[in-house]
């Protein structure tokens, strides 16, 4: 199939996913920032949308579940409409953040293969959450069962942290119901300025190992080459363990 064929079965797959978020009862702006994060996934990790994500009109249940849509039974009493967000945050402030969004309704729901979390949030009865962060360096053998008896349950994993949730009801009982739903948050990228800082620290010390490099050998190139080996090196297994958790998250 041509790029030009490819560029426009992906368009008219985005057109029909957002046409049916819409006619599940979805917001229109939440509907325009979830089909552009799946759209910048897509072009991220390759392939066509469908064999990505499935049928449209799956997928879009999978987006929206219990929404009321086009079904020749009306919906159940008590289906809810869902939003969904994706956002990703440092390891800086990725639990103070998780605790704020927990206080407006968000449940993270998972992981994604790219890092990001996976919220969900109950349009008619959102409730707060709260979360909290585990290393698991050493495996997270009897965690779970560890953490359950306080009614904390797994919500995703990446690299070497695990993440548990459980909803504020248990302490709070019915004031952990909101009575009004915020508004979605703007951004979708949370960076720390620690963060920035310690990339700022590893740029400059690749620099200097380039410098280094270059001075020991007496030639520019053999500095700019010791460099790119560095980062290369560096990049294999990220993209392999990317490349892992997509594979994983697609299996049926």
């Amino acid at each position: 199939m041509s790029s030009t064929n490819t560029a426009e079965t992906a368009s008219a797959y985005w057109d029909d996913l957002g046409a049916r978020l819409r006619e599940l009862g979805l917001p229109a702006e939440h509907v325009r920032t979830t089909v552009a994060d799946l759209a910048a996934h897509l072009a991220e990790s390759g392939g066509t949308a469908e064999e990505e994500f499935g049928p449209v009109e799956e997928f879009a249940r999978e987006l929206a579940p219990g929404a009321v849509g086009e079904d020749p039974l009306p919906a159940a009493e008590g289906d809810a409409r869902v939003e969904v967000w994706r956002w990703t945050a440092d390891t800086f402030v990725d639990e103070e953040l998780l605790g704020r969004f927990g206080d407006e309704g968000w449940e993270m729901r998972r992981v994604d293969a790219v890092g990001r979390f996976v919220c969900h949030r109950d349009l008619d009865r959102p409730q707060r959450w709260e979360y909290r962060r585990e290393l698991v360096t050493r495996g997270r053998e009897g965690l779970d069962e560890r953490l359950a008896p306080e009614g904390w349950e797994a919500c995703g994993d990446w690299v070497v942290y695990a993440w548990f949730k459980r909803p504020r009801a248990a302490s709070l009982g019915p004031a952990a119901e909101l009575s009004t739903v915020p508004a979605p948050p703007t951004r979708r990228t949370y960076f720390s300025p620690r963060f920035y800082a310690l990339l700022g620290l590893l740029v400059t010390a690749l620099a200097a190992s380039g410098v280094l490099a270059a001075l020991r050998d007496g030639e520019a190139t053999s500095g700019l080459g010791y460099v790119t080996g560095l980062v290369a090196g560096a990049a294999v297994p990220v993209a392999l363990f990317v490349a892992w958790r997509l594979w994983r998250d697609r299996r049926p």
